[in-house]
This record gives structure tokens, C-alpha cells and sequence, in this order.
């Protein structure tokens, strides 16, 4: 057995990479280990934005904040399932977090300005934004040899970009000309989650934190109630490691696994977006540890929709700004539609899940995007299809709504009905069934050229031929797992901390409940309660 660690971290993800240099930083000889070949995971192919509410970048685009705002906004999403103590411990520590990152870790965070909390009607929201903050550009060339072994996002072709300069994170988004991506080139200047990763990736290095990747945690070792150490399948063979203060947990959620989620899950989640190495490893060796269970039903969801093979490594697209555009709506299998296509993706999981009690089936599976040309001239379509090209050969257009009707086998006059009132809504501007472009975050997706006006997302379905792509219920990841304190100690199943074990991530029962903040709303309480667990750690010894 090798020298032990003080502490050792299981995951390299945001959360993982976070509390490796903030345990590091404290003077700890940290231990931080990778199952996959490739280091960074889900967060590595995500758009990098982290949500931190009252954060110290805040005030450099003129958004005031506090403490007491975020508690209400985040409490006011509650329906009475979130932890008091937890989220006053993530908005208490968010903006510490951001200071010692910047200042230990060079991350360099900004807030995005304008983009809006994604409740921003609710008690404390910021329709202004200001919550969400971002990397910039980092240079990979400075990882050495760890340059390329950071894993590459299927759905961002283009890693030279930041997510400012996309229609996801920028009002009316300005792309960097030819030469500027020729330059951004020459040292491999990433944007978005490789940005983040790569400013953790780098910081841990340069702490002195000794990585492994290919290895995969199978058990705790626990002497006296206390966890020890981890057992590890490794391409040598099975390994074991000792860590004096303690092991956080940090390797995702369970959304691969499928005997956990049809165990644990609310509802269907046919489709994840993330990381296939996420199959509730971590989870696994918590309940064997004693660890009390929490939000296990929930998950980080989001539509997403099959691709032909070959189109990027998933075969699958996540549906975020499409199904915000004018010129389409979202339907059933009765042609009708069924929620507003503009809400945050989060919330879709909610439509999803509703039962259809007499038929004894979900109401709103399966389901379709169903547009018009003028949306695919003005638009594309997933794949990606720019504006203005012909269609793919896999997408089929249909002359008449009666033909899609026909093919799809949803009832001919219910959808035409359904687009007919539509489009008499459309020409008043208003969505009285769904209310649809009344948020402030439905009016900041859509049509670029309409940011923050209701016909950036109500426009008419009345242009041939028509088209329609089946949308399935998908997640960014799970959120449920063990419950922790608000130092991110992993509690037993009579509420007392297991002495030596952290959780912050997807592998953690989630403070959000169902919830989700703003944009980044999956790594801001990843990273933050993974500070915790880091501060903790380092101020911990094995008695």
C-alpha cells in the first residue's frame, strides 16, 4: 500500500476538481482519481456557466444582490422539500467560493450580463441576470501532457468559442471572426466547460495534487466508523488507497444505471445527455457505508432527440433553444399541446411525468417538435442544420398537416385545431393556454433578433411543408443520492455525519430538490458544496 493521502477525491468533474484544489491549497496531499481514461466529465462537455447568486462579479455590470434575495428566490421554488440550512449554507458560500477560485485558481469568473434567472417572476429573481458567471478563454496549452486528456463535448463542435459568443448565452450574440478563431487555434483556446475544467485541471496540477485517471472506485474502507480509504479496479489490477481526513465523493449521477433508475426515478429518462460513465458508482458505495438517501425521484432533465448515427458520439441532440423559436410548437400524441415549449428546460420533466390516469399511460409521451419552412429558413434545425441549407435527408417534410398527422398516427383535426388557435394567439401576441413569452426567460430564448420580446418566441406555424421531430424525456443527470450537512459530510441513516466522507455533485442528494436557479444551476451548487467539503477536510484529522 502506498503512502496515504490526506485526502482522496473520486471524480474529476467540476465538483471533483474543485474540492482537489481547495483541499490542496489548504495543505493537504490530495489523492484525486478518474474511472473514465479521459479526465473532466459531464462538465467538461457542458456550456461552463455556474450560478452563483450575490458573487463578487456582480457589481461590474450594475446588478445589485444578497444573501436574503437568493435565500428567497431559491426558497420560493421550494413547495416545502429544500433544506433551509443548506441553501443558507450555498448562498452564504457561493461568493467565497468565487474569490478563492479566482484568486487560487486563476478562474477568472465575469457574470453574463442580462441573462435571467430561469423562475425570474418569483420572490427575489434577477431578470437581469448577473447570477450566472463564466470562464473565459484558456489556453490548453499550458496543461503539458494533460492537454489532451481532457474529454471532448459531443454537442459544442466548435470548443474555440465561449458560451457568450453563442445564442445560448448572449442577448444577440457576436461570433469572432475567421481570424480570431485562426488565432484562438494556435495554443487551443477553449471556451465554455473546457474552459472551466481546464482553469481546475491546471490549478490542481500546480497544487501538486497527484491524478489518476482509469480508475475505478469499487469500495470504502472504513475502520471504526470511519472511512479510511478506497478499493480500486485499476488497469494493473485492484488497488487501495488510505486517506487520513477524508474521501469526497464526486462521480456523478446514476443516469446509466438502469436498474437505478427504474428503482428510484419519478419517470421515464430514456435519453441522457451526459457522461456513460455515470452509472451511480458513487451512490453505490454510499449506501453501502450507512448513507441516508435524498431526492432520489429527481434529475437535471431536459428534451433531447435522437440523431442519425454518426451525426456526433451520443446519436442524440439536447433540445434547448429550438423548441423556444417562433414558427413551432410542441404536441401529443392527441395533437394537442401540453405545456410552454419556452420554459426552462429543467421544468420539462415535470410535462413528461404527468399521468394520463384512465389510460393508465404518461399524457405527453411520445411527443413532437413540429415546425414549418419558415422555421427552417430562418433557423435550421438540430444536427446542426444552419438557416437557409436544404433539409437532412433524415428529416421528412410533409405537405399538409393532415399527412404529418397521418404519419405521426395523432388525430388529423385535433392538430389542426391546436395550430389554428396558435396561430389566432400568435397574431394577439399572447399565449393564453400556456403563457407562453410572459417570463422574462422565455422572451431571452428564441429568435436573437428579438431577445426579450414576446415574438422571439410566439410566431405562426402557417408555411408548408411541415416537419416534426419526436422529443424524448432526457437529463443532464441525476440529482439524488446521499444526504449531506452543510459541510458536505455524508449523513447516516439517524442524521449523524459518517466521519470521513463527502459528497458535493450529482452524486449528492441535490439541496435544489427539483428546482433549478438560473442558467449553471447544475455546477453552482456542485462546485460550491464541494468548497465545503474541501474547507472541511483540510480542517479535519483522523483523531
Amino acid at each position: 500500500m502506498t503512502e496515504p493521502y490526506d485526502v482522496i477525491v473520486l471524480g474529476t468533474g467540476a465538483a471533483g476538481l474543485t474540492a482537489a484544489v481547495i483541499a490542496a491549497e489548504g495543505g493537504a496531499r490530495v489523492g484525486l482519481f478518474e474511472k473514465a481514461p479521459e479526465v473532466g466529465g459531464t462538465a467538461a462537455w457542458s456550456g461552463g456557466h455556474v450560478w452563483i447568486p450575490n458573487n463578487p462579479h456582480q457589481a461590474a455590470i450594475g446588478v445589485e444582490d444578497s444573501e436574503e434575495e437568493a435565500f428567497a428566490y431559491i426558497m420560493s421554488l421550494s413547495r416545502g422539500l429544500l433544506e433551509e440550512r443548506l441553501i443558507r449554507a450555498y448562498v452564504k458560500a457561493g461568493p467565497e467560493m468565487v474569490r478563492f477560485l479566482d484568486r487560487a485558481a486563476g478562474t477568472e469568473f465575469h457574470a453574463v450580463a442580462d441573462f435571467p434567472d430561469y423562475h425570474p417572476e418569483h420572490e427575489g429573481g434577477k431578470p437581469g441576470g448577473g447570477r450566472t458567471i463564466e470562464c473565459p478563454l484558456f489556453p490548453f496549452d499550458e496543461l503539458g501532457e494533460w492537454q489532451p486528456k481532457v474529454t471532448h463535448s459531443p454537442y459544442y463542435p466548435s470548443e474555440h468559442l465561449t458560451m457568450s459568443e453563442t445564442p445560448l448565452g448572449a442577448a444577440v450574440p457576436v461570433p469572432p471572426s475567421s481570424e480570431e478563431l485562426a488565432r484562438r487555434e494556435i495554443r487551443d483556446e477553449r471556451g465554455r466547460g473546457q474552459a472551466l475544467i481546464g482553469r481546475l485541471l491546471k490549478a490542481c496540477l500546480a497544487a501538486g495534487v497527484e491524478l489518476r485517471a482509469e480508475h475505478r472506485a469499487r469500495e470504502l474502507v472504513t475502520e471504526d466508523g470511519r472511512v479510511t480509504g478506497v478499493r480500486f479496479d485499476t488497469p494493473e489490477g485492484p488497488a487501495e488507497y488510505r486517506a487520513t481526513r477524508g474521501v469526497v465523493l464526486a462521480t456523478g449521477g446514476f443516469e446509466w444505471n438502469e436498474d437505478y433508475k427504474r428503482a428510484f426515478l419519478r419517470g421515464p429518462l430514456t435519453h441522457p445527455v451526459s457522461m456513460q460513465t455515470n452509472t451511480g458508482d458513487g451512490l453505490y458505495m454510499a449506501m453501502k457505508a450507512g448513507a441516508m438517501l435524498g431526492n432520489m425521484r429527481e434529475a437535471w432533465w431536459i428534451p433531447a432527440a435522437d440523431l442519425p448515427e454518426g451525426i456526433n458520439a451520443m446519436n442524440r441532440a439536447m433540445i434547448s433553444a429550438d423548441r423556444t423559436r417562433p414558427r413551432s410548437i410542441m404536441v401529443n400524441r392527441q395533437g394537442r399541446r401540453f405545456t410552454n415549449e419556452a420554459a426552462n428546460y429543467n421544468a420539462f420533466g415535470g410535462a413528461f411525468h404527468v399521468e394520463d390516469v384512465a389510460a393508465f399511460e404518461y399524457a405527453n409521451l411520445p411527443c413532437w417538435l413540429v415546425f414549418d419552412q419558415g422555421y427552417l429558413r430562418a433557423y435550421g434545425t438540430i444536427g446542426p442544420h444552419p438557416a437557409g441549407e436544404e433539409p437532412p435527408a433524415w428529416l421528412k417534410a410533409y405537405d399538409t398537416l393532415d399527412a404529418l398527422a397521418e404519419d405521426l398516427e395523432i388525430p388529423a383535426e385535433e392538430l389542426k385545431a391546436t395550430v389554428q388557435r396558435w396561430n389566432e394567439n400568435v397574431d394577439k401576441g399572447i399565449d393564453p393556454d400556456f403563457h407562453r413569452g410572459e417570463s422574462a426567460h422565455d422572451r431571452w430564448w428564441g429568435d436573437p433578433a428579438y431577445k426579450r420580446d414576446v415574438r422571439g418566441t410566439l410566431g405562426p406555424l402557417d408555411e408548408a411543408p411541415y416537419y416534426a421531430i419526436p422529443i424524448k424525456s432526457g437529463a443532464l443527470g441525476t440529482k439524488g443520492g446521499p444526504r449531506v450537512d452543510p459541510d458536505a459530510r455524508v449523513l447516516d441513516l439517524d442524521g449523524e455525519p459518517i466521519e470521513g466522507l463527502y459528497a458535493a455533485g450529482n452524486v449528492m442528494a441535490s439541496p435544489f430538490g427539483m428546482t433549478y436557479g438560473g442558467a449553471g444551476g447544475t455546477l453552482g451548487p456542485a462546485m460550491v458544496f464541494a468548497y465545503l467539503a474541501g474547507l472541511h477536510a483540510t480542517r479535519t484529522t483522523s483523531g
